[in-house]
């Protein structure tokens, strides 16, 4: 007899009442016991299948000379995208630009570039700090190409090394020299005539001589968010899968008690049926 031909029960006992003998409510508290633990074996395996990559040798929070980490005129590769480097030079007078739409934490506004001709050769973009608008940065980046203490001099850098943003382009009307990504070819190309290969990347400054807190505080900036690279997670994908095999489990596991209440509340009816059909017969002999 096929699934849409079987009989319809009618009559005590119901479903759910068969569902509450104690048998079955018993047979109901260990499927729920089993189906926990596979459930609790699913997370496990679930949180064994992403894993952080803990890259060996330095952090990217352990100061390097910038040459172990990169050199100019060389792409900005993984190991040394948001690495800490340390390094020595001069800011160039009259190459301090303003970066519009940059954050810091929450809040938007602008950034005072610079060109720092490194010390052994190269020249690399620097963002030296925050003004909450472009017309406060512009302020900033006057009073320190005014400063000859802040430009022109040997300057000690520590700061987080990070890649160049992608140039934009300005729309019909606007401004062709106002600057809106921290982009390394579009600065250098603004930056007057240089010998030497420019870095791929740009370098967010850390607050310290000459540009420290006060320095900064008093050109009306302040210092930028150096945030940390997240670390490199990776799947695994056969625990992932396990991870989906322990829920499928857990949730069979309450299935085949219903599964098997269900089947008894049948044999019942089907007994009383049976039962039925024999008395029948026998009234009919």
């Amino acid at each position: 007899m096929s699934r849409a031909e079987r009989p319809h029960y009618e009559g005590d006992p119901t479903l759910p009442r068969v569902m509450r003998r104690p048998q079955w409510i018993a047979a109901l508290l260990f499927a729920l016991l089993v189906a926990g633990v596979f459930a609790w074996l699913g997370q496990w395996q679930l949180g064994h299948a992403i894993t952080i990559q803990v890259e060996e040798g330095p952090g990217s929070e352990d100061a390097r000379p910038i040459a172990e980490v990169t050199e100019p005129g060389g792409p900005v590769r993984d190991t040394a995208a948001g690495m800490v480097v340390t390094l020595g030079g001069e800011l160039v007078p009259g190459d301090f630009r303003v970066v519009e739409q940059r954050s810091n934490g929450d809040r938007q506004g602008a950034w005072v570039t610079g060109h720092l001709a490194v010390d052994g050769g190269g020249h690399l973009a620097v963002a030296i700090g925050w003004a909450p608008s472009a017309e406060e940065a512009e302020r900033a980046l006057a009073a320190i190409e005014g400063d000859p203490a802040l430009t022109g001099a040997a300057l000690a850098a520590e700061g987080r090394y990070m890649p160049s943003d992608g140039a934009t382009i300005s729309q019909t009307g606007e401004d062709p020299t106002r600057i809106t990504t921290m982009s390394v070819p579009q600065l250098v190309n603004l930056w007057a005539p240089f010998d030497g290969p420019a870095y791929g990347g740009y370098l967010v400054l850390h607050p310290g001589d000459p540009f420290d807190e006060a320095a900064l505080a008093g050109a009306g900036l302040e210092a930028i968010d150096s945030v940390p690279p997240l670390p490199m997670e990776s799947i695994n994908w056969l625990n992932l899968f396990y991870a989906v095999e322990w829920v499928v489990f857990a949730g069979f596991a309450v299935y085949l008690w219903y599964r098997l209440a269900r089947d008894a509340w049948e044999k019942e009816h089907e007994l009383k049926l049976l039962i039925a059909a024999d008395a029948a017969t026998g009234a009919e002999a």
